[in-house]
């Protein structure tokens, strides 16, 4: 109970603080939008870029980490498009769509606060490792198989470099490339820029929360809620199950297997809808999915909280 008091609720509550303005009308549905504008393209990928620099990649970036988690987000995509596919007869580009909702983890929103709460700020090293490689990761996975569901004729050239634009513009994987660059050459940072860069840092997750509950109200959740529950049943718990098993046989650190796991385990973020909206397919079954699973990774997120060593 203490971890769901003292570790979860504080998380939610800002969220709530934030669905509570927006529905009550204290905070525009503008205002929410320039907010989530200012936290994904500048201050989170700021967060990203300062983490990444500073990271000890040697010491860090352990392969069985990276296999654990990501065997379970690909295999959470695949089941998630199959069962859009083939048990609820959605057509290919929406499959795609739905596979993503099984995919793509609140890793920073939610991940990064909750890591943080449960176990201090120096328990977050795993957690930029996997975030390091997640945004591009999932939207290249994300991004080919949509540009091959809608291809209609268009070569393997043109396709992929569809997907190679759709990156280079996405503000996380700039923040998450600029880091590395930082980070490989030794380049020396002015203490000027970095305690700007810190400030910047310091308001994303802060801000990024509220916006998140924001935005949950702006969405209408209605309809298509088989496609929902699979969602919900991948993302809060085929996902970190497939983690922490892998977690267990390939002996991760205790860290390495709480960062894992409790990454694994976060509700699909705002970006399933952003990429539904994206290619204008889907979309109410990706806000329902983010707003159902958040209110229900509450309850997931303290059995996983209390599995955990």
């Amino acid at each position: 109970m203490s971890a769901l008091i003292e570790v979860i609720l504080p998380v939610f509550l800002v969220i709530g603080f934030g669905y509570l303005a927006v529905w009550r009308g204290l905070f525009s549905e503008s205002a929410i939008d320039g907010l989530m504008k200012f936290t994904q393209n500048f201050a989170i990928p700021t967060l990203l870029f300062r983490a990444i620099s500073t990271l000890d990649l040697g010491q860090s970036f352990d392969p069985a980490l990276l296999t654990s988690f990501y065997t379970g987000a690909l295999t959470g995509f695949l089941v998630a498009f199959a069962g859009a596919r083939f048990l609820f007869h959605r057509p290919w580009p929406d499959s795609v769509a739905i596979g993503f909702g099984g995919l793509f983890s609140n890793s920073v929103l939610l991940g990064l606060a909750i890591t943080e709460r449960a176990y201090g700020v120096d328990a977050l090293a795993s957690n930029f490792v996997i975030v390091s490689v997640h945004a591009p990761f999932c939207y290249v996975i994300g991004v080919t198989a949509m540009e091959f569901a809608r291809a209609e004729g268009k070569g393997l050239g043109a396709t992929l470099l569809s997907v190679l634009r759709a990156m280079s513009r996405n503000a996380l994987v700039i923040g998450i490339t600029a880091g590395f660059v930082v980070n490989f050459s030794g380049l020396a940072m002015p203490m000027v820029f970095t305690d700007a860069v810190d400030m910047m840092a310091r308001a994303a997750l802060p801000a990024a929360i509220f916006g998140l509950g924001g935005v949950l109200a702006c969405y209408r959740p209605e309809g298509d809620m088989g496609v929902v529950a699979l969602i919900c049943l991948v993302s809060l718990v085929l996902h970190p199950t497939i983690t922490y098993a892998l977690g267990r046989a390939f002996t991760l650190s205790d860290a390495q297997l709480r960062s894992a796991v409790l990454t694994a385990a976060m509700a699909p973020g705002i970006n399933i809808y952003v990429f539904a909206n994206m290619y204008g397919v889907a979309r109410r079954v990706a806000a329902t999915a983010v707003l159902s699973a958040t209110a229900l990774s509450i309850g997931t997120v303290w059995i996983w909280l209390s599995i955990l060593p």
